[in-house]
């Protein structure tokens, strides 16, 4: 059995390894990160599009929320485990709708940046759900960010066990950090 691992280096993550994941997942999409901001993801299915033919006519990228709400029309489970507070902009999106398969869990200590579909692909880097890290800003002010991508289990799924322990609150009784969150793996306040 042929098994995949290979770099992922900047506009990669958007144009690559996020559209990558939204297509193949069938169940289960997993994020992890440290910042969550509302970013655009005009190339991504899942949201309305621009459509074909250039110019100023064009409709706006869809948001994340987007995508996550064309997942949730597939019965896709999205669980999203971050570190911060999300921006304004993401916190106002999701005040006018949740996408219905969409669960958000926040934990202060969370630093990890991955994104599992079902399971059977990861993306494990440096770049945050934002439009610097994942989504789709300039060239010129992107981030620059490097991970991988694989389909190797044996790198898979003690990731996936670390994030379920922590959305599970595994390790919530024994957390020296308690005092920055009054709730366990508060969820965002609409």
């Amino acid at each position: 059995m042929h098994s995949m691992i290979q770099p992922v280096l900047n506009q990669d993550h958007f144009e690559g390894v996020l559209g990558e994941a939204v297509q193949r997942c069938r169940h289960r999409l997993f994020v992890a990160t440290a910042n969550v901001k509302d970013l655009c993801v005009p190339s991504l299915s899942g949201g309305p599009s621009g459509g074909g033919g250039g110019g100023s006519s064009r409709r706006a990228a869809p948001s994340i929320l987007d995508v996550f709400d064309g997942l949730a029309g597939r019965n896709v489970e999205v669980r999203l485990l971050h570190g911060g507070v999300p921006s304004g902009p993401f916190l106002a999106q999701l005040k006018k709708h949740v996408p219905a398969t969409l669960e958000m869990r926040r934990c202060p200590r969370v630093h990890a940046k991955a994104i599992i579909a079902d399971g059977r692909w990861m993306y494990l880097g440096s770049a945050n759900l934002t439009g610097a890290g994942l989504g789709a800003k300039s060239t010129r002010r992107r981030n620059f960010e490097a991970g991988i991508w694989t389909d190797q289990t044996d790198l898979i799924d003690p990731v996936l066990d670390m994030l379920e322990g922590i959305w599970q609150a595994e390790h919530c009784p024994k957390c020296g950090r308690k005092e920055y969150c009054p709730v366990p793996l508060e969820e965002p306040e609409l």
